[in-house]
C-alpha cells in the first residue's frame, strides 16, 4: 500500500479516494517539486479535516469551505439580478437544509440555481461544500458545490405548519397556527445607518406551548390592529434567540393572518404556593385586588408605570407588579389570568412579590382551565365563570380585600359584586410605600391607593378611614401611629 493510501485510510471522510489521490496530484505539481506525495497527502487530508464538520450547529461565519449533509426543507423563488461587470444576469435561489442539530440557508447560485428550480424538490439529502457567511437573517452557506446523495438518510421532519413545540434555533419559513396570549405596542429606534426602526410583540399559545413573536417594521403595527383571544397564523417566520429563549420573527416577507380555527392553549402554571424567590415562572389564578396605576420618574428621567394586583390560586396568593405597557392591561376584580414569565422577588415585609416585565405576557382567560396549576379542584372551577369558585378548599370565595367582616356568598358573581361594590366604609392601616398623590399603603398583604391631602412620608405607619370606590379609597380620617393627627 503507498503512502497516499495510508493517509487516506486515517481519514475520516466521505471524499472517494480517487478523488483524494487525484487532488494530493495535483498538489504535487503546484508545488513544483517542493513537496512529495506524504506531504502533499497530509495537506490535502487537513484541509478535509478542517472542511468537515459534525453537523449544522458547528458552522460559523468565517470558517474556511465546509462539507456537510443535509435535508431540504424548503426552497425559495428564482431570482435574477445583473452584475455590474458582465452582460449576463446572474441569478440565485435559496434554499433551507437542515440536520439533526439545525437548520440553515444555503445559497444556490447561476447553473446550481437553475437546476434546483428545475429538479430539487423538499425531502431531498444534499451533500453540500460552500463558504459560511453571516447572513440577513443568520449564518448561511454560499454553496460551492451541491449533489443529492440517494443512499444517506438525515432524521429531520419537514413540515407545512409547525407546532411550538417543533421549533428550533435556526428554522425559517416558518407557518404556526395559535391563539394570541398578549399583545404589545409598537416601539421605534434608531439603527446603526440612522433610519428609524419599528418593532413590537406577540405572545401566541398553542397547545404544546407559547412562545414570544416578535414583528418588524411594516409588520409591527399588527400587534395594535390583533386582539387577545383570536386564532392567527404566523406566516414565513424565523427562529431566533434572545436571552436564552427562542423567538418567532416576522418581517417584510412574513405575516400573522387571523384565522376561523379554535386553538386551544393550556398553560403549564406552577402552584403559587409552590413559588420560590429567584425563580421565573408562569403563574394563574384569579384577581382578588386590583390597585390603580400609577406613574413614577425613572433615573434617566424617562417616565414609567406600574400597577399591581394580587392573584389568588387554591394554594395560596401573591402581589403581582404589572410594569410598563403590561399596567395597561385590561385585568378587572374577578378575572382568572394566566401571567408568563414572572421573576419570584422579595416584596414588601418579606413576602415574596412576582414582577411581570417587558418578556411577560398577561393573557385574561373565559375559564379556568381544568388543569392548570392551582386549580385543582375542578368541581368548584366550574360554579364560576372566572374560576373563582376553586380559591379555597371547600369552594367558598375569598375574603373582601376591604378588611371588613361582611360574608361573602361563594357564587363568584356575588364575590365580584362585594369587591366592586361602591361608596363602602372601611378602615385600613398599613406603612406608606409611596408618598405624595396618590398615597399607597401596604400592610404585607395588601396594598391600597388612598386620596388624602395628609402630609405623609415614606415609611409612616397609619389608619385611613373612609369610602373605598374600586380599590381606592377616600380618606376621611388619617391617624399617624405616633400619636399625631396629621
Amino acid at each position: 500500500m503507498g503512502v497516499i493510501e495510508d493517509v487516506y485510510d486515517d481519514l475520516d471522510t466521505d471524499v472517494a479516494f480517487e478523488e483524494f489521490e487525484a487532488a494530493v496530484n495535483d498538489k504535487v505539481e503546484q508545488m513544483g517539486g517542493l513537496a512529495d506525495e506524504e506531504t502533499a497527502a497530509m495537506l490535502i487530508a487537513h484541509e478535509l479535516r478542517d472542511e468537515e464538520v459534525n453537523g449544522i450547529a458547528d458552522i460559523e461565519p468565517g470558517m474556511e469551505d465546509v462539507k456537510f449533509l443535509a435535508k431540504v426543507v424548503s426552497i425559495g423563488e428564482l431570482r435574477t439580478f445583473e452584475r455590474d461587470d458582465e452582460d449576463e444576469d446572474g441569478r440565485v435561489i435559496n434554499i433551507e437544509v437542515a440536520d439533526e442539530t439545525g437548520q440553515i440557508r444555503v445559497s444556490l447560485w447561476d447553473g446550481m440555481a437553475a437546476g434546483a428550480e428545475e429538479n430539487l424538490e423538499v425531502g431531498t439529502v444534499l451533500r453540500v461544500a460552500g463558504r459560511p457567511k453571516e447572513g440577513y437573517n443568520g449564518v448561511e452557506v454560499s454553496a460551492s458545490k451541491v449533489e443529492e446523495d440517494l443512499d444517506a438518510d438525515v432524521d429531520v421532519q419537514v413540515l407545512d405548519t409547525y407546532r411550538v413545540e417543533d421549533l428550533a434555533l435556526g428554522l425559517s419559513d416558518v407557518n404556526l397556527e395559535g391563539k394570541i396570549l398578549d399583545t404589545g405596542t409598537v416601539r421605534t429606534f434608531d439603527r446603526d445607518d440612522g433610519s428609524e426602526g419599528r418593532v413590537s410583540n406577540l405572545s401566541v399559545g398553542d397547545p404544546t406551548g407559547r412562545i414570544r413573536v416578535t414583528l418588524w417594521d411594516e409588520r409591527a403595527d399588527l400587534a395594535e390592529e390583533l386582539e387577545t383571544g383570536q386564532s392567527v397564523e404566523v406566516v414565513d417566520g424565523y427562529v431566533r434567540e434572545r436571552d436564552g429563549s427562542l423567538e418567532l420573527h416576522v418581517g417584510s416577507r412574513g405575516a400573522v393572518e387571523a384565522i376561523d380555527e379554535t386553538i386551544e392553549y393550556v398553560p403549564e402554571t406552577t402552584d403559587i404556593g409552590a413559588l420560590e424567590l429567584g425563580q421565573t415562572v408562569d403563574i394563574a389564578g384569579g384577581v382578588i385586588e386590583s390597585d390603580g396605576k400609577r406613574t413614577f420618574d425613572r433615573d434617566d428621567g424617562s417616565e414609567g408605570q406600574v400597577r399591581n394586583i394580587r392573584v389568588k390560586d387554591d394554594t395560596g396568593d401573591i402581589r403581582v407588579a404589572l410594569w410598563g405597557e403590561k399596567a395597561d392591561t385590561d385585568v378587572d376584580l374577578a378575572d382568572y389570568v394566566v401571567i408568563t414569565d414572572v421573576q419570584i422577588k422579595d416584596g414588601w415585609q418579606d413576602d415574596l412579590e412576582a414582577s411581570a416585565g417587558w418578556r411577560s405576557s398577561v393573557t385574561v382567560m373565559d375559564d379556568a382551565p381544568s388543569d392548570a396549576g392551582g386549580t385543582t379542584d375542578t368541581d368548584a372551577a366550574s360554579t364560576s365563570d372566572h374560576g373563582l369558585g376553586a380559591f379555597s378548599s371547600d369552594g367558598s370565595a375569598p375574603e373582601s380585600s376591604a378588611g371588613d367582616d361582611t360574608a361573602v356568598e361563594s357564587d363568584a358573581s356575588s364575590t365580584a359584586d362585594s369587591f366592586e361594590s361602591a361608596g363602602e366604609s372601611v378602615e385600613f392601616t398599613g406603612t406608606v410605600v409611596q408618598a405624595g398623590n396618590p398615597v399607597i399603603l401596604d400592610d404585607g398583604s395588601q396594598t391600597k391607593t388612598v386620596e388624602t391631602d395628609a402630609d405623609l412620608g415614606l415609611g409612616d405607619e397609619v389608619t385611613v378611614n373612609g369610602t373605598e370606590t374600586d380599590g381606592r379609597i377616600d380618606a376621611e380620617t388619617v391617624e399617624v401611629h405616633t400619636g399625631a393627627q396629621r
